[in-house]
């Protein structure tokens, strides 16, 4: 049997691992790809891959941040309409990864915060069929406080980062419910000293829609 054939332990061939900045994904998805001894990319480096490629007329959402530099003071509620706007115009390049792993059957664990939902439940990318190979788990953080204080942890010479908080709180809540919507598993952010046991029970068979 190659390596690269599905087994009952790994049912998957693209493992998308989505979530807010500051939820804890980023651990849990690196501890999945080396547990299932595949390989792990950043949807973040296809970003600034992107935007290296790209110029702010051709991609001027890719490019929004640096375009706009005072965007920033916006509301938070306002960046959350940026952010879910970059995840769209990102799609069709994780679309295009998706679609290579899924040819050439080398499994990958994608992990990012410019991930949606909607890519776990498409029937074909780039014309090859998903046939269940690919699969998701999103991780959710439900108190907005919890986020203050993952960053803080995080970057403590930042000091609090209320704004960015409230703004990981938003998107982790619509990812949530974007997750939902097609009956992608949503996995809460804690209790952390068992999320990657947790994690690891929710993609090695079928899953629900929702793991405690």
């Amino acid at each position: 049997m190659q390596a690269s054939q599905l087994t009952p332990s790994r049912p998957w061939q693209v493992l998308l691992v989505g979530g807010a900045s500051g939820s804890g994904k980023t651990s849990i998805s690196y501890r999945l790809a080396h547990h299932f001894g595949v390989g792990i990319t950043e949807a973040d480096d296809i970003y600034r891959a992107l935007m290296r490629m790209t110029t702010p007329e051709q991609q001027p959402f890719l490019h929004f941040w640096e375009s706009h530099p005072e965007a920033h003071e916006l509301p938070a509620e306002e960046i959350l309409q940026v952010h879910i706007a970059i995840c769209r115009v990102l799609a069709p390049a994780f679309e295009a990864v998706i679609a290579n792993h899924l040819e050439t059957e080398v499994p990958l664990v994608l992990e990012g915060d410019y991930l949606m939902p909607l890519l776990v439940a498409q029937t074909e990318f780039e014309e090859i069929p998903n046939q269940g190979r690919v699969w998701g788990l999103f991780v959710h953080e439900e108190d907005e406080a919890q986020f203050v204080h993952n960053f803080l942890q995080r970057e403590p010479l930042d000091g609090p980062q209320e704004k960015r908080a409230r703004v990981s709180w938003l998107f982790s809540r619509w990812l949530h419910q974007q997750a939902l919507k097609v009956g992608c598993p949503v996995m809460l952010s804690r209790p952390w000293a068992d999320s990657f046991e947790r994690a690891l029970g929710s993609v090695v068979g079928k899953l629900d829609k929702e793991v405690e």
